[in-house]
């Protein structure tokens, strides 16, 4: 792939899966899919779109699962509606796309943002979630203390304060064909990521981020998080986060990841009322599916595989 490429070739890249678009929670959500078996439903986060999930599909599918990738609300494929970005909300838009999907359940995987919204959905909707397995995110309390009273994440999450301004963020993002998505792609990962391989995908992330509203789109997630600490609906929220997650979690995250502290994400399993799995990657950054696909895809398929994950 190459900036020069149309949106839309960017998106919906080929390769041996397959393209459509699924209608839920009053939206249209495009993904990407392969194999059959029980659903797996990748989720990814920011400054991605669910080319993230690349490696994982095909290894995902050859092991007997239903892969599907999703693109977040406002993001890829999907549809960028006015409003809707608050966490409640797009956890209803995972599920919706579970059912839309015709699936019982679904295995849910997620990173950053969209590891954040996996366990959202896994406390509000706990029937369709038949598993999950979060990386580089810390439970949503666990994140909401840490961002309050560990000066260490606040300042690692610098990025998430700078996108309260109005404005000024989605500008940043889109300048200069989308290189400051690159720049943090390539400063939150840890010496793995490297090479023409990933210069590629950094391409393609970056001329995503360029698709108009994109940017805005990103943010907003973000910015509901932090404006609402103080408000009723955010009060509200945090509070029903206090409700266990009651299925087994395999809970992934990379040593050096700079923006989201090991120390703040140990200690999410005081939240899961279930079998629960940490795995540290040592010397992996933000991105651990993409800066070592095979440790990650290997560490994923044999947890879902396993009739007894508390081991």
């Amino acid at each position: 792939m190459t900036l020069a490429e149309s949106p839309a070739a960017v998106i919906r890249a080929d390769g041996p899966w397959t393209h459509r678009d699924v209608a839920a929670n009053g939206a249209r959500f495009h993904i990407t899919e392969m194999g059959e078996g029980p659903l797996v439903l990748l989720l990814h986060g920011f400054p991605q779109y669910w080319w993230t999930w690349r490696h994982q599909l095909p290894a995902l599918a050859d092991a007997g699962y239903r892969a599907v990738a999703m693109d977040l609300r406002g993001v890829g494929g999907s549809d960028r509606t006015p409003r809707g970005y608050d966490p409640a909300n797009l956890a209803l838009d995972v599920t919706g796309v579970i059912r839309s999907l015709g699936e019982p359940d679904a295995a849910l995987v997620g990173h950053d943002l969209g590891g954040y919204l996996a366990w959202t959905a896994a406390v509000m909707r706990p029937k369709l979630i038949r598993r999950l397995a979060v990386a580089s995110m810390p439970h949503p309390r666990r994140w909401r203390a840490s961002m309050l009273g560990d000066l260490r994440q606040t300042a690692a999450s610098s990025y998430i304060w700078g996108f309260q301004r109005p404005w000024v963020p989605e500008r940043q993002l889109v300048a200069d064909g989308g290189a400051l998505v690159g720049r943090l792609i390539r400063d939150w990962a840890g010496p793995k990521l490297a090479g023409p391989a990933e210069d590629t995908a950094v391409e393609s992330y970056r001329r995503a981020m360029c698709v108009p509203s994109t940017a805005h789109c990103s943010v907003e997630p973000y910015r509901w998080m932090v404006r609402s600490m103080a408000r009723p609906d955010g009060v509200q929220f945090y509070r029903r986060m206090k409700r266990p997650v009651r299925v087994p979690t395999l809970h992934l995250h990379g040593s050096l990841d700079p923006v989201m502290r090991t120390r703040s994400a140990a200690g999410s399993g005081e939240y899961v009322e279930a079998p629960y799995r940490w795995r540290l990657f040592d010397g992996l950054g933000h991105w651990p599916q993409e800066e070592d696909p095979v440790a990650f895809t290997t560490e994923l398929v044999n947890w879902l595989g396993d009739p007894e994950p508390d081991r």
